[in-house]
């Protein structure tokens, strides 16, 4: 199978799971929490169903490949092709009726990312990269479909430099005093937007996103979409981030090295 099939499949499963989660948004949903007693971690009907729908597709489609998916778990995790799936990343802005969540998919050959897709069902816009390339679809203002690459945005210094984050309180004490760090030398930092922060990064309207403990379903399909478009996708020690833990993308290099040197002060 080439990578131009690869690219139309992953982009069915977009389209499926954007299809099945969209029909509870915004409605009386319930959400259970994952959690245990510590951070509320809600999961809901439409993950699970969303979830559910990818995998089907999939092992009548690939039967060899490997699936890592959020609400069930691992499946051939070592295989040559493995199938990232977030059917739902941001349940807590989907269950609070807020447009910043995505529905992500990515495609890992030998464990490292290839291809990746974002979709947000709601605002009718996907955004989709291979690492050398990355591309947005959508609505314009008059409603017509429209489709553009994606280029991130050039940003001499962390004192011109947006920041990202989905919450501060998710972050344990000591990566969050790092986080602080970074974010008291860049102009703006703004919270709560999910993978959505890190399609706006590759759009080129943001310069910086960090998260702490992240899992490899939400950040596998965003690293090929970051990197097409130009930016740089790691671990706060610079390292693979395709595994998750805390990691850093930005859209110029050069703020990406002066936020590393940050982070890696004792």
């Amino acid at each position: 199978m080439t990578a131009v099939d690869f690219a139309a499949f992953t982009e069915q499963l977009a389209d499926l799971a954007g299809r099945t989660v969209l029909p509870f948004f915004r409605t009386a949903l319930g959400a259970e929490d994952k959690s245990h007693g510590g951070v509320f971690d809600p999961v809901t009907e439409a993950d699970r169903a969303a979830e559910s729908a990818m995998r089907r597709r999939i092992g009548e489609t690939f039967a060899q490949h490997g699936i890592i998916g959020e609400e069930f778990g691992e499946d051939r995790a070592d295989a040559e092709y493995v199938w990232v799936l977030d059917p739902i990343d941001g349940t807590k802005s989907f269950i609070a009726g807020v447009p910043t969540w995505g529905c992500l998919i990515g495609l890992l050959h030998n464990g490292r990312p290839i291809y990746g897709v974002m979709t947000q069902p709601f605002t009718r816009e996907i955004f989709i990269g291979d690492g050398k390339a990355a591309s947005w679809r959508g609505p314009r203002h008059d409603h017509a479909i429209a489709q553009r690459k994606l280029h991130a945005r050039a940003c001499a210094s962390l004192s011109a430099a947006t920041l990202m984050t989905t919450s501060p309180l998710l972050y344990p004490p000591d990566a969050l005093e790092k986080f602080r760090r970074v974010e008291q030398e860049v102009r703006l930092s703004r919270y709560g937007c999910d993978c959505y922060a890190f399609a706006m990064l590759a759009a080129g309207h943001v310069d910086c996103v960090m998260e702490a403990g992240v899992k490899t379903y939400d950040v596998a399909p965003l690293i090929p979409i970051v990197e097409g478009a130009g930016g740089t996708f790691t671990t706060w020690s610079g390292g693979d981030a395709a595994r998750g833990g805390n990691v850093i993308a930005s859209g110029d290099a050069r703020i990406h090295a002066a936020a590393l040197e940050l982070l890696a002060k004792a």
